[in-house]
């Protein structure tokens, strides 16, 4: 840790040392403990969400069945500094109230600072106190959906603050619904294909109940090409926006050059994989330095979704 200067500092140090503390199996103790003593309405909700949406693992308390808090557990110990990389390399208090209302709802279920840290003003994506204006921009928006991004970004700076905007969607269903509601504006590419590492091809795997969550899956039966974005745009790209169901890493990958040389800026969704809390924002820091960190959270109050990692090149302000 760094210097301690303030209260939330102290408490931040606190859990990250009581983690340290802690073996693997301890802390998969503690957790599971204080997940049994929560009020069987809060379990319910949660067991119910990790069985609609399979990112973090299973839930059932009464099959014995704690893989989430194990899988949890096994993260916050073997990367306990790599967290504290990243609140020492977060730019405001927000940022940094928010990463230690995340790591203390995991280990023990507070709801009240997630609760706090929930971003109620403006829009999904565009905080404009990270992002006060946009003119000219080359957006690239994967995982577009249905073009809800893409229509906030318009609502929230105009619709002529852009060149050029890039929508890549995998689910063929939702590609349709996208291209319709985007219709009307000029300069708009669809790609039905999925971002990656690596071109290919790669097949899509439903989520039944929420097709916003589909995912990919690389089983050899795929029809929808997965393409590098280094490779898919040749031009200067300044914003990219990714929401792709854990692929992000992936995705970023594909993406390594455009982040070396234009410097965009950084809208990454990091909830999907509790290892891209850390994994994704020293990812981004491996390929170029020159950047400012962010955390908001747009998700709800008892268990941290829809959190986005902004990455600001640190010569943001100069070029606006």
């Amino acid at each position: 840790m760094e210097k301690i200067i303030n209260y939330l500092d102290y408490q931040f140090y606190l859990l990250q040392k009581e983690i340290k503390e802690l073996s693997p199996s301890q802390l998969f103790e503690k957790i599971k403990a204080n997940y049994k003593s929560l009020p069987l309405e809060i379990k319910k909700i949660l067991e119910n969400y990790f069985d609609r949406f399979s990112f973090w693992g299973s839930l059932h308390e009464k099959q014995n069945d704690f893989n989430e808090i194990e899988i949890k557990a096994k993260t916050l110990s073997c990367h306990i500094d790599d967290f504290v990389w990243l609140y020492n390399k977060l730019s405001d208090y927000s940022s940094k109230h928010l990463l230690f209302s995340i790591l203390n709802n995991f280990v023990n279920y507070d709801f009240k600072n997630l609760g706090d840290s929930i971003k109620r003003v403006g829009k999904h994506y565009f905080d404009f106190d990270i992002l006060p204006k946009c003119e000219n921009e080359v957006f690239v928006d994967l995982g577009a959906y249905t073009g809800d991004t893409v229509l906030d970004f318009l609502n929230c700076y105009s619709i002529d603050c852009y060149n050029k905007i890039y929508c890549y969607e995998i689910t063929p269903s939702v590609f349709e619904i996208l291209k319709k509601n985007l219709s009307s504006y000029k300069n708009i590419v669809f790609n039905n294909k999925a971002a990656s590492n690596e071109n290919g091809f790669i097949s899509v795997k439903d989520n039944l109940i929420d097709k916003s969550a589909n995912t990919t899956i690389c089983d050899g039966s795929a029809k929808i090409k997965s393409v590098c974005i280094d490779e898919d745009i040749k031009e200067k790209i300044t914003i990219i926006k990714m929401d792709i169901e854990g692929d992000e890493e992936k995705a970023l990958i594909g993406c390594k050059n455009h982040i070396k040389d234009d410097s965009p800026v950084l809208m990454i969704s990091i909830y999907h994989n509790n290892d891209h809390y850390w994994k994704i924002p020293k990812l981004i820091y491996k390929f170029n330095k020159k950047y400012n960190f962010y955390l908001r959270n747009f998700g709800g109050e008892l268990y941290p979704t829809e959190i986005v990692l902004y990455a600001i090149p640190k010569t943001f302000n100069k070029k606006k």
